[in-house]
């Protein structure tokens, strides 16, 4: 932050905070500061010095690995070089000379000895008493001297000592952290190998011999690195060293336990050691996961005759007595610096709580006025300085205050009375006008359609009964002659009795007192069944199914034909709406109004494409279509014959009140106690 920005949040501080951060400043800074830097400090060296032992132990244990593979070398270079195997070599006889080989195996501790000609063909070995001379199995014999570690695969290593087959099929244990692997066995070998010549006193080679040690589930060696790398005693705190050998990535000998007694042979490293030490080449120094604790490690790469990484050696100890132990030494450390903090912080806070808490009540009185306390008094203070005298003065002003807030907020109230009164009446007087205003433009329009269908009927019907009276004649006159146009004769009927229901429809919307039919209480329930008998044609020649919901128990006043008509209207709107087939719902329940009247709601769906908004805006206009058929007074008639009584018409899709199917809905809203007055809004 820069100093102005520091400087603008200095002085926006409270008093408490600024005298706590001058007094508390050297204690919660610089002491944190330096307990954070003794705990790092101490932290890395601790650690620094269980690396340090570690890579030390890794030393130990190489060398002491060395000096097997060393001892490997010599043992069998000087059974190679023994007087006795030459003389029962120059004898030829198989049973001394095997005898020879066993007793040199059990002296070395190898695990075989071979005794090979010089084109490779199996003379003797320790693992057998005789070799069938027909029968002896070839060898690839090496290109020269010398003691090497190897990898062989099975069937290499059953060639040399096909008694150590056993020790092979090293079943591989899921681990946590492990490389991915599709391997389920491991069934190759790592062996401590050494191919020495007999010769004989001129130094020409008699024969060879191939002597080794199998590391494969070798527990006794790998637990005697980890003796010499760890005997009992030298890890303090209760820690367990463990060395382990690795072929790749698996461990085919090692003394860490999977269970109890069970080693944790055929589990494999982690994909982070790996790629370090088998990948990379690197020696591993630090803390790793370990079969299913944290150790303290040690890997590096062991190389085959031609230098190329073939295993791991490791040696560790268990990390958690040693983290404990840091970790309690480092709390120690916190502690006594914390109790410390503690200590100085509550004598800082004593000293300046006699400060900040007066201007502290202070400020807090004046917060309980602003949020509508009036009554928030600071009261005596113990101090007896300027700021005791400063607390007495705020409580005086706040008096002074209070009484002319209640004057101002006496005057405020009749103020508002006043107002809300006038609002209030104003807000009925609007209302009502525009109550009157509906009304009075209904009417007109009613009369002005009146006048105009009445003029309409009236110049219509002549011509129409004109018309139709000269098509009787026609028909009379001409008798048999008319048969030819008989269709086209049709046709005029149709079509003048289409014009005569057209004058009828108008004549019954606009004079409804003249065609209203008689009211009774209706079960919308039976109109709808009644409805559906009649609109049966239609939906036979559809794909149309209907569903029926009919949930309304009440009885609504009106005229039955009157409604009857009205829901055959909207179902045979609902079936056009669906010319490739759909679903037709048809829903009643009952319902109470915006009014508190009782009543029924009848709900027509369908699944056709719904509403657009240019079509909702017209669709109870008069002439207003969108079919090629019709005149458009459907929908027009079907809301006058509904508002006659009380209720109401509305349109709408089906997707805008959370329906998951599409279509259009039409509610038909009617009242159990008919009304003439203006209708109702739904």
């Amino acid at each position: 932050m820069s100093e102005p920005g520091l400087r603008r949040h200095w002085q926006h501080l409270s008093v408490r905070h600024k005298l706590m951060a001058l007094s508390l400043l050297p204690l919660l800074v610089v002491l944190p500061l330096l307990v954070a830097a003794l705990v790092t400090w101490g932290s890395s060296a601790y650690d620094r010095l269980l690396i340090t032992k570690v890579r030390s132990d890794l030393a130990v244990a190489h060398g002491y690995f060395d000096q097997v593979l060393s001892e490997v070398g010599t043992g069998t270079q000087a059974l190679a070089n023994a007087h006795t195997l030459h003389l029962a070599l120059a004898a030829q006889e198989p049973l001394a000379l095997n005898q020879e080989l066993v007793q040199a195996r059990q002296r070395l501790s190898f695990d075989f000895v071979n005794l090979y000609t010089l084109d490779g063909q199996l003379l003797s070995a320790s693992w057998q008493d005789a070799v069938d001379a027909a029968n002896r199995p070839s060898h690839r014999l090496p290109d020269a001297p010398g003691v090497q570690l190897q990898r062989l695969s099975r069937a290499e290593l059953l060639t040399l000592a096909p008694h150590l087959g056993p020790r092979l099929n090293i079943a591989l244990i899921p681990t946590q952290g492990a490389a991915t692997s599709a391997r389920s066995v491991e069934d190759q070998a790592l062996v401590m190998l050494a191919s020495f010549a007999v010769a004989d006193a001129q130094g020409q080679p008699l024969a060879w011999l191939r002597a080794g040690v199998l590391l494969n589930q070798n527990l006794a060696l790998i637990d005697h690195i980890n003796q010499i790398v760890y005997p009992e005693g030298s890890l303090p705190l209760g820690s367990v060293g463990t060395a382990t050998l690795f072929l790749d990535d698996v461990r085919i000998t090692t003394n860490v336990r999977l269970f109890q007694d069970q080693r944790a042979i055929g589990t494999r490293v982690s994909q982070a050691v790996r790629e370090a030490v088998l990948v990379r080449g690197e020696t591993w120094l630090d803390r790793a996961f370990v079969v299913n604790d944290w150790y303290v490690s040690a890997y590096e790469p062991l190389l085959n005759g031609q230098r190329e990484r073939v295993g791991m050696l490791y040696v560790g100890y268990l990390e958690a007595p040693f983290r404990q132990t840091k970790h309690g030494l480092l709390a120690v450390v916190v502690g006594i610096f914390a109790i410390a903090m503690v200590l100085a912080a509550w004598l800082s806070l004593r000293w300046a709580r006699s400060i900040f808490q007066p201007v502290e009540l202070m400020n807090r009185t004046m917060q309980q006025v602003q949020d509508g306390n009036a009554a928030a008094r600071v009261g005596p203070l113990a101090q007896q300085d300027e700021l005791g005298a400063l607390a007495s003065h705020l409580d005086q002003l706040l008096i002074a205050v209070d009484d002319k807030t209640c004057t101002l907020q006496r005057w405020g109230q009749e103020l508002d009375a006043k107002v809300t009164e006038r609002t209030r009446a104003l807000a009925e007087s609007h209302q009502s006008l525009q109550q009157a205003q509906a009304q009075l433009v209904k009417s007109e329009k009613l009369a002005a359609i009146g006048q105009l269908t009445a003029s309409v009927a009236h110049e219509i019907n002549n011509p129409i009964a004109v018309m139709q009276g000269n098509l009787d004649l026609m028909r009379e006159t001409l008798g048999q002659h008319a048969l030819p146009v008989a269709p086209e004769l049709k046709l005029m009927d149709q079509q003048i009795e289409r014009m005569r229901l057209i004058v009828t429809q108008l004549l019954q919307y606009a004079r409804p007192n003249d065609y209203a039919g008689y009211v009774e209480a209706v079960d919308v329930n039976h109109a709808l069944a009644s409805s559906l008998v009649l609109v049966e044609h239609l939906l036979n020649r559809t794909h149309i199914s209907v569903q029926r919901q009919w949930l309304a128990s009440q009885r609504v006043n009106i005229n039955q034909q009157e409604l009857q008509q009205v829901l055959i209207n909207l179902i045979i709107n609902a079936v056009q709406a669906m010319p490739e087939g759909g679903e037709l719902l048809l829903r009643s329940v009952n319902q109470t109004d915006t009014e508190g009247r009782e009543g029924v709601l009848i709900e027509v769906c369908d699944t056709g494409p719904g509403l657009g908004a240019a079509v909702h805006d017209k669709l109870f206009s008069p002439f207003f279509t969108t079919k090629n058929e019709g005149n458009g007074l459907g929908l027009w008639i079907s809301q006058g014959l509904v508002e006659r009584y009380g209720g109401g018409i509305r349109a709408g899709n089906r997707r805008d009140r959370g329906e998951d199917s599409p279509g259009a809905v039409f509610c038909v809203a009617l009242l159990c106690e008919a009304s003439t007055d203006a209708p109702t809004v739904y």
